[in-house]
Formats: C-alpha cells, sequence, structure tokens
C-alpha cells in the first residue's frame, strides 16, 4: 500500500474555469456551506489565490477545520524537471495561503518550455516542449512527500502505459489518477487497471461539454434523451443520474458550476441508487470521445 494513499470524499466540486473575479472564492464558500470537503484546483487554473481565500474564510469562521478538507492542486507543465517541482509546489502552497496540500498531481504527462508563460508557442502557435521524462518529474513528487509539503500524490491523464512506467520507478504509487469520465467516456478499461494497482480515479468533466461529442449531431450528456428517460424514472435531474453513476461505476467526480443552486443539486446524490440493469444501459451509451482541448493527447487505455 502506497504511504500517500487516500480516501477522499466521494464527491467533490471543481474550479477549473472559475476565473472572473471574485467566482472561485464564492465557489468554494458556497460548496463548503453546502457540505463538499473535497475542492479541486491547478496552478494553471489561475484561481489557487481564491480558492485559498475561500478555505481559509470557512475555515474562520468555524465552519470546517484545514483536516476536513481534501484540497487538491496540480503540477504544470513547464515544471517538470525535478528540480522544478518542489519550486511549483512551495509556490501554489504561497499562493493558496496553505500549510500542505492534501493531494498533489502531476496535471500531464508531457513538460512545456520552462519560463513564464504556462502555454509557450513557436511562430507556428505550436505549443513548445521538453524533453523531460515524467518519471523524472515523479521524482519530484515524491520529493514533495518526503518534505511534509503534501499528504499524498498522484497523476492525471495518464493511461495504462504511462502509469505502468511510473509503478517501475517509484518508490511512493501514484494515489490517484484524475482523468476526463463521463457517459460518453467511461474509462472502464482505465478504471479496472487503475483499482487493480489501488489507484482511486478522480473523474473531471463529468457531465461532458458541448465538444465532448462523436458527431455534430451527437447531442451532450445533459441533453441526451436516454439519460433524461432515466432522470425522470428517478425523479431526478439529468446531472445528477451521471454524478450518480459515476461514483457506483468507481469513481470520485468533481463538477464544477458557480451555481449555489447546481452545486447544491450535484451534491444531493447520496439519497439514491440506481439499479445494475440502468447502469449497464448507461455503459453502452459510451462514443470514447473526448472533449477538445488545446493539449491533443489521446489517452487510450
Amino acid at each position: 500500500k502506497s504511504p500517500t494513499a487516500v480516501k477522499s470524499p466521494t464527491a467533490g466540486v471543481g474550479t477549473r474555469s472559475a476565473t472572473k473575479e471574485g467566482e472561485a472564492e464564492q465557489l468554494v464558500k458556497d460548496a463548503i456551506d453546502i457540505g463538499y470537503r473535497h475542492i479541486d484546483t491547478a496552478m494553471v487554473y489561475r484561481n489557487e489565490k481564491e480558492v485559498g481565500a475561500g478555505i481559509r474564510a470557512k475555515i474562520a469562521e468555524g465552519v470546517v477545520k484545514r483536516e476536513n478538507i481534501f484540497l487538491t492542486t496540480k503540477l504544470w507543465c513547464t515544471f517538470h524537471r525535478r528540480e522544478k517541482v518542489v519550486e511549483a509546489c512551495k509556490q501554489s502552497l504561497s499562493t493558496l495561503g496553505l500549510d500542505y496540500l492534501d493531494l498533489y498531481l502531476i496535471h500531464w504527462p508531457c513538460a512545456f518550455k520552462e519560463g513564464d508563460d504556462a502555454w509557450p508557442k513557436d511562430s507556428d502557435g505550436k505549443v513548445i516542449t521538453m524533453n523531460v521524462d515524467y518519471v523524472e518529474t515523479w521524482k519530484g513528487m515524491e520529493d514533495c512527500f518526503k518534505l511534509g509539503l503534501v499528504k499524498s500524490i498522484g497523476i492525471s491523464n495518464f493511461n495504462s502505459q504511462q502509469i505502468e512506467r511510473v509503478l517501475q520507478a517509484a518508490t511512493i504509487k501514484p494515489a490517484v489518477n484524475q482523468i476526463e469520465c463521463h457517459p460518453y467516456l467511461n474509462q472502464s478499461k482505465l478504471i479496472a487497471f487503475c483499482k487493480e494497482r489501488g489507484i482511486v480515479i478522480t473523474a473531471y468533466s463529468p457531465l461532458g461539454s458541448p465538444n465532448a461529442i462523436a458527431k455534430e449531431t451527437t447531442p451532450a450528456p445533459l441533453q441526451d434523451p436516454k439519460l433524461q428517460q432515466l432522470a425522470k424514472k428517478y425523479k431526478k435531474s439529468v446531472a445528477q443520474i451521471i454524478l450518480r453513476y459515476l461514483i457506483q461505476h468507481g469513481t470520485v467526480p468533481i463538477p464544477k458550476s458557480s451555481s449555489k443552486k447546481r452545486l447544491q443539486e450535484n451534491f444531493d446524490i447520496f439519497n439514491f441508487e440506481i439499479s445494475k440493469e440502468d447502469i449497464n444501459t448507461i455503459e453502452r451509451f459510451s462514443l470514447n470521445s473526448r472533449a477538445k482541448g488545446i493539449l491533443t493527447i489521446h489517452l487510450t487505455w
């Protein structure tokens, strides 16, 4: 068992794209008031300062204690050399205004040119990469744990071959792999692979996105007629059906919403269970389709 093995809360809240002034801080405050204790951010989201402020405000109010919060942030691609990892971790902690992280992840298994620009590009507009092995980066993550900066370490957007390489070189096993996962990309093989190795799966973009489609004519998960039928059957919203499915699927979903009403809705998923038959139905929805982002890394299992 990894010394950084985690038991994170079974649902969390993401903060990606919460970049308007005050948005991330209010999102975190609302989430904590509702009952969320698992909060996910990243250096590249540019909102660590507000996320930390939201957490510290609720601690100061006596709503929670620091040990009640499970906070995740991520190492960005411009800090992949081993000697840069601890530097980046300390920078995130300083920005957050906190003494330690509950979970620190390698955001992507690729290195970018170092410097102040998070997305360094050449004259053709292509991201400039560096030849740094993510196994070296993992050694830096282990350094963060040994220094007491983090309670657990993990990876994000790694496929099975990349995970195997890390495991072969690691003295501390990754506790978590955070991946895109939703009904149109159920990641069953990768989830099973990680489960066999004691690695927890965190599901980001759990409700899909407008681009998480196979064809222009294919609806996003929230508009899927079959999921809408299941929502009526269980007297729940489509989002609640998807999040409940992902929990029963063996993942920890981290949906993002700045709406307090939707945050509450996304949290109210522990008072029902989807039948095995309906779970099997949702399993058949998978289109192996992922959201299109700036990083075109195809994560086959």
